[in-house]
């Protein structure tokens, strides 16, 4: 939570500070952000397989957290967009190093049959954060007279709390209470173990982002409808106070009810986030925007994530997640560009109305597909045979 606090109170700013600050286009920031995003699904392919491999997570959790935690004061002091992007690029490595193995750790500690609440509690947890960090931009950018850059210095304290609570706070599972140990390491053969179940999960997560990019727009949308500058971070906060409403509550359904159908629910509610904000002409009607967001959000991510675990083998879980983070990595890299372009090109209504018409896509598919099994809550696709 405390990292989220950090990273969320920058990011809720850095969009601003980019094209305002530093005067860059939409197309750099939709390059910056698409980028950060996929070296770090990139990094959590290496840390998945690393953590599976010594049946260790706790000790790369500690790596990603501190080098997310040593980039933060890099933001306020940048003379150049390069500053930014390099910092920013760090920052995300250290998301990729420890997302895969805190992803795995999670389904590691908690009993299987939880593992839909438990993922909708960390998501929740980090929307809590996520929502605290923006509000104290919002505060500390009217204390501050607007002043980004002081405001961002805010951002170094929670960050470093929560390497510190990490190290000493959090105790990890002995290898034997949940992987075999060394010698888990992902080969060729070992990816054939990871079933079609599982692939198909990774798929759809994939084209699913294809129609979520960087909420990074969300905050330009808004500054662009004539929201103050220093009110900006709000519709982050509005944003993630939905998410962490929702989230735990769709984790938890997740549990009992068709993943498919939830996913669908999801796509519904993107659809129409990307509508409102496509059609907003006002502050109010780009908060409308982002509350539907966040609640697309909580119906989804911790149900991705759950379907990573029930479809991976259990010592192959780390790599399963690094994969899953890979894909979709590089498809928010691939949606924040075309966003970006868009908007240069067409304006900000053809990058919301671009991303409505990927997720109309992706519902009509998922809504077409027939699995050959009824998987009520555990996936959306046949069970691999046995024999």
């Amino acid at each position: 939570m405390f990292m989220d606090t950090s990273s969320e109170l920058v990011h809720s700013l850095l969009p601003i500070f980019m094209t305002t600050v530093l005067g860059v286009s939409m197309v750099a920031v939709g390059f910056i952000e698409g980028a950060a995003e996929a070296a770090a699904a990139v990094t959590k392919v290496f840390s998945g397989a690393i953590s599976d491999y010594f049946g260790k997570r706790k000790a790369l959790a500690v790596v990603g957290y501190g080098l997310a935690a040593l980039t933060k004061p890099v933001f306020p002091l940048a003379p150049t967009i390069g500053w930014v992007f390099g910092a920013r690029f760090v920052d995300r490595i250290g998301k990729g190093i420890r997302g895969a193995p805190r992803d795995a750790l999670v389904a590691d500690i908690a009993p299987q049959k939880l593992w839909g609440a438990a993922y909708g509690l960390r998501q929740s947890l980090d929307s809590v954060g996520a929502f605290i960090g923006p509000l104290l931009a919002v505060l500390f950018m009217i204390w501050l007279v607007n002043d980004i850059r002081a405001v961002m210095w805010v951002a170094v304290v929670p960050a470093f709390i929560a390497v510190f609570l990490l190290i000493f706070a959090v105790r990890e599972p002995t290898p034997s209470d949940h992987a075999p140990g060394p010698g888990n390491r992902l080969t060729m053969a070992d990816a054939k173990r990871l079933t079609l179940r599982y692939w198909l999960v990774v798929a759809l997560g994939a084209v699913f982002t294809l129609a979520r990019f960087s909420e990074a727009f969300l905050i330009l949308r808004a500054r662009d409808v004539g929201l103050a500058i220093g009110y900006v971070p709000a519709v982050m906060i509005v944003m993630n106070v939905v998410y962490s409403l929702f989230a735990y509550p769709a984790g938890a359904a997740a549990d009992r009810l068709s993943a498919r159908k939830l996913l669908l629910y999801g796509l519904v509610v993107l659809i129409a986030a990307d509508v409102v904000l496509a059609m907003a002409a006002s502050p109010a009607m780009a908060f409308f925007g982002a509350a539907f967001w966040g609640l697309h959000m909580a119906l989804t991510q911790g149900l991705l994530s759950k379907l990573v675990a029930d479809t991976a083998p259990t010592e192959l879980r780390g790599s399963a997640f690094g994969i899953f983070n890979l894909i979709t990595g590089g498809a928010l890299l691939l949606a924040s560009v075309i966003a970006g372009s868009l908007w240069s090109i067409f304006g900000a209504s053809a990058t919301f109305m671009a991303g409505a018409s990927f997720a109309t896509i992706t519902a009509v598919g998922l809504f077409l597909y027939r699995p050959n099994t009824k998987m009520a809550g555990k996936g959306i696709g046949p069970k691999r045979q046995k024999g």
